[in-house]
């Protein structure tokens, strides 16, 4: 109730505002108890409202009256549009810009109940930059057209310099004046006004024409479904003048996808409590939009949750007092460091003139300083030379004696030296006697070493040929028992090839004769061809042996194709004069 009384308030503060202060109070209650539905009391509000100076003739006067006897009695059952629309009719005629807009009044008084449902809950009511840009938003794109972002940055820097945000008729008059509708006409622009109207104001979450089957005749019939947060109302068309019945939707719904049957098809299904409904839609895309839609609605009744829209805007208008809060909090801590940095300031500035006397003072005594520095050194170069005037002689005679004194250690010194010269080169020689010894004993070493070396060769040559002769008189043995093997397998192969000589010779004999009766068979078989052919050349005129035929053309006769071609016949008649020839 607390949101209802808020929403209420601000169409009535505009109502309130516009009317006359002195008879503000009375007409006002009056129609707001008919369109809200709460039951007249008019002693109490001619009680209220009486001529004395007790009476609530302002703002802060009228807000008791309206909160007891008016909105503490609102149950909600009362037309949201014609609550706003008397609202309206009361204030629209002085407040609404006299100026030719591209929005009919219909259009205006809608984008009034959007101002309101936008607005900051404080008064005198505006629309922060950051709604009027979600409303400009929402209106681009129901108009179906691109949002110039660049166009509202511009417009928004000028609007923030001026001012925190806009009137209802300001809004008003922003978007009739056509600024972000550029190209659009006035049906469009008209057309988006109300689609952003039915989602933010009546609560319209999905709407659009649907088959639905009937629970009595079971016949379809066409009818305009509008999606609300708890009920799916379905009427004749969507002029929305004949509603023929609601879907109470509640957290124990649900809805389901149907396959096709009877000839329809993008079939799906809403189970309530007591009642099913079958509804069909026009393709796939209305179908899965219908179903998503149908199935938020229910998770946010199970959730108690508000519409999106509305949750949206609680979102935003948290965000915004989130970051008021962070900035007044910024604001508090910059004013803090502020502070501090001047109360720092001032404390430099102390210190830095502190600082400037210390430097003046030191400055004062660096130069009593230098004064007395250049007095103590004249006062020191006048002692100094008293002093050299009568420590000279004394001074001579110092260094003739320290002179003396080094001569002598000077000589010593000398004498120390050539003895240790003399020792270095004894000790030298030493060195090159035990080096050349050195050398002697390496030299007699390698000697002893080459010797052994030698001895070692030939003790090994030695050792090589005894092996040598051990191996021949074993490969001697071996060679001798060898070549007895030997013998014995050639004999026993002599044996073998004398065997096989015989069986050849054998074989040599049957040859042989079988080679003589192949050879009378042959000689018979020769005479007999020989008579063959005999007999053949005495009949030859008479029988022709059977050959591949001539591709030459034949002869005809009077019986047919003669037996032999005409190249033949002559080749015939050649032979047969041959042997005519031959014979005589």
């Amino acid at each position: 109730m607390v949101g209802l009384k808020e929403e209420l308030l601000k169409s009535i503060w505009h109502a309130f505002t516009a009317l006359d202060l002195d008879r503000s109070g009375k007409v006002l209650s009056h129609n707001l108890c008919t369109v809200l539905n709460v039951p007249h009391d008019p002693v109490a509000l001619e009680e209220h409202f009486r001529d004395d100076d007790e009476g609530p003739v302002s703002n802060q006067g009228y807000m008791p009256y309206l909160n007891k006897f008016i909105l503490e009695r609102v149950q909600g059952n009362f037309d949201k549009v014609e609550f706003n629309r008397m609202c309206w009719t009361l204030c629209a005629k002085k407040n609404l810009s006299k100026s030719p807009l591209l929005i009919s009044d219909e259009d205006a008084f809608k984008v009034w109940v959007i101002f309101n449902f936008l607005s900051e809950d404080k008064y005198p009511l505006i629309i922060v930059p950051e709604e009027i840009e979600y409303l400009l938003k929402k209106l681009t794109e129901a108009m179906g057209a691109g949002w110039q972002q660049e166009q509202f940055d511009h417009y928004k820097i000028a609007l923030n310099t001026s001012r925190e945000g806009l009137s209802a008729w300001e809004l008003i008059d922003l978007i009739g004046s056509g600024q972000f509708s550029k190209g659009m006409d006035r049906q469009t622009v008209s057309m988006a006004i109300n689609e952003v109207f039915n989602e933010l104001i009546l609560d319209v979450l999905k709407q659009g024409y649907m088959l639905k089957k009937g629970h009595k005749r079971k016949n379809w019939t066409e009818r305009w479904f509008v999606l609300k947060p708890s009920i799916i109302s379905y009427y004749v068309s969507e002029d929305l003048k004949d509603k023929k019945g609601d879907i109470i939707l509640d957290g124990n719904c649900c809805v389901e996808a149907l396959p096709d049957k009877d000839g329809k098809k993008c079939l799906f299904l809403i189970k309530c409590l007591d009642k099913s409904f079958e509804i069909s839609a026009s393709d796939k895309k209305k179908k899965q939009e219908w179903i998503q839609a149908i199935q938020t609605t229910v998770n946010l009744l199970r959730a108690g949750s508000p519409p999106p829209h509305k949750e949206a805007r609680q979102k935003r208008k948290e965000l915004r007092q989130k970051l008021l809060a962070e900035q007044e909090e910024l604001e508090r801590q910059m004013k803090e460091l502020q502070t501090a940095n001047e109360n720092k300031q001032k404390e430099l500035e102390t210190v830095r003139k502190q600082l400037e006397a210390a430097a003046a003072r030191a400055a004062e005594e660096e130069k009593k300083r230098l004064q007395t520095q250049v007095e103590l050194q004249d006062r020191f170069s006048l002692e100094l030379e008293r002093e050299k005037m009568a420590s000279s002689a004394r001074v001579r005679q110092k260094m003739e004696e320290q002179v003396a004194q080094k001569s002598s250690e000077l000589e010593q010194y000398l004498q120390r030296v050539r003895e240790l010269e003399e020792m270095y080169k004894q000790l030298q020689e030493a060195l090159e006697d035990e080096k050349q010894a050195r050398q002697d004993e390496e030299t007699v070493r390698k000697l002893q070493a080459r010797l052994l070396e030698e001895e070692s060769a030939k003790r090994a040559e030695l050792e090589k040929w005894h092996l040598q002769q051990q191996q021949t008189i074993q490969m001697t043995e071996a060679e001798k028992q060898e070549l007895e093997n030997q013998r014995m397998i050639k004999e026993q192969a002599l044996q073998v090839a004398m065997q096989q000589l015989e069986q050849l010779e054998l074989e040599r004999k049957e040859a042989l004769e079988q080679y003589e009766e192949v050879k009378k068979k042959l000689e018979m078989a020769a005479n007999n061809t020989k008579s063959w052919k005999d007999k053949v050349a005495h009949h030859e005129g008479l029988i022709r042996l059977i050959e591949p035929g001539s591709k030459n053309p034949h002869l005809i006769t009077n019986w047919g194709p003669a037996a032999f071609t005409e190249a033949e016949l002559e080749q015939r008649q050649k032979s047969w004069k041959g042997k005519k020839a031959t014979s005589e």
